[in-house]
Order: C-alpha cells, then sequence, then structure tokens
C-alpha cells in the first residue's frame, strides 16, 4: 500500500511539475506577431438614439489605457498604425428585466458597440464585430442614478470585451 501511495504522489508531483513549467500558458492576451509595433485608437462615436455624454471619451480613454498598460504596442495617432481599431456605441437601451408583484423589480440597460479592426500588416485578420453587454440595475433607481452607479462597471466591462476581441481572438 505504501508503494502505491508513493507512486500517486510522484504522478501527482509530476503533473504540477508539468502544469507550472510553462507547458500551459494562462495570459490575458494572445501572441501579438513581432512586426506588429504600433496601434491607433480611434475616438469611438455614440451613434446611439440615447447618448451619455461620458460614455464615448471614457470607453475610449480606458481602451487606450489598457492597450497601453497591457501591451507592449506604441499608441500613435498615425493613419500607418499596424492596428487600427475604432468603434461606435449604437445602442443604449433600458428594458424591465425583472417583476416582482406585478411591477417591475430590475431594469436592464444594454450597451452595444461595434467594433472595427484593421491590421494593415495582415489585412486577412480584419474584422468587424458587435459586442453587446447588459447591466441590471433597480427598477427604483431613475436612468441617471443608475448610470452614476454603472458608468464605472460599464466602460469597465466593454474596455474589456473590445479588447479580448481584439487580442484574445474571442
Amino acid at each position: 500500500m505504501r508503494t502505491f501511495a508513493r507512486i500517486a504522489m510522484m504522478i501527482t508531483g509530476c503533473a504540477l511539475v508539468l502544469l507550472f513549467s510553462g507547458c500551459y500558458s494562462f495570459k490575458d492576451i494572445g501572441e501579438i506577431p513581432k512586426e506588429v509595433k504600433t496601434v491607433r485608437v480611434n475616438y469611438i462615436e455614440n451613434k446611439a438614439r440615447y447618448i451619455n455624454p461620458q460614455l464615448s471619451p471614457q470607453l475610449t480613454d480606458k481602451l487606450r489605457q489598457k492597450i497601453n498598460n497591457q501591451t507592449r504596442l506604441t499608441l500613435v495617432q498615425s493613419e500607418d498604425a499596424h492596428y487600427d481599431i475604432s468603434g461606435t456605441i449604437t445602442d443604449y437601451t433600458i428594458s424591465t428585466s425583472g417583476i416582482s408583484n406585478q411591477q417591475a423589480a430590475n431594469n436592464r440597460l444594454t450597451v452595444t458597440v461595434n467594433l472595427v479592426f484593421k491590421n494593415n500588416l495582415d489585412p486577412t485578420k480584419n474584422f468587424e464585430a458587435t459586442l453587446s453587454r447588459p447591466f441590471d440595475f433597480s427598477a427604483n433607481l431613475s436612468l441617471q442614478a443608475a448610470e452614476a452607479q454603472l458608468t464605472e462597471t460599464i466602460i469597465q466591462g466593454m474596455t474589456d470585451d473590445m479588447f479580448n476581441r481584439v487580442f484574445s481572438n474571442w
């Protein structure tokens, strides 16, 4: 019995060494080709029917910060950037998401961004994607109060979605 336990421990130890030795990689971003050095993040326009005036500038700034902090790419404003990212907020709608005692208990704010990615070194990697995310809030709150509570969460969530779609191929 001791031999079996010893063998099991050795197998477990070997598995852990393999797991943590680099065979598996847990990165937030995929491999960016060596030749890619620059990225341009264009201002994310807001063309939704309802416009939260804070959303476009904050979303643009947060995406730029995330790329600057989590990649080796240099942010530029020139049209000859290796990667060119642009986006448009296309939807910003409120709906009821929960009912209690025949009254709205929760509302849902859904934000949708149309993301356009251009790889000027490899145009076969270009894409356009629609990213949408719901944000729930109490129906007791006005839209303005909900926005005050949710703006940071919205910015973080939508930034993560855009970043992941570009750099993690999600």
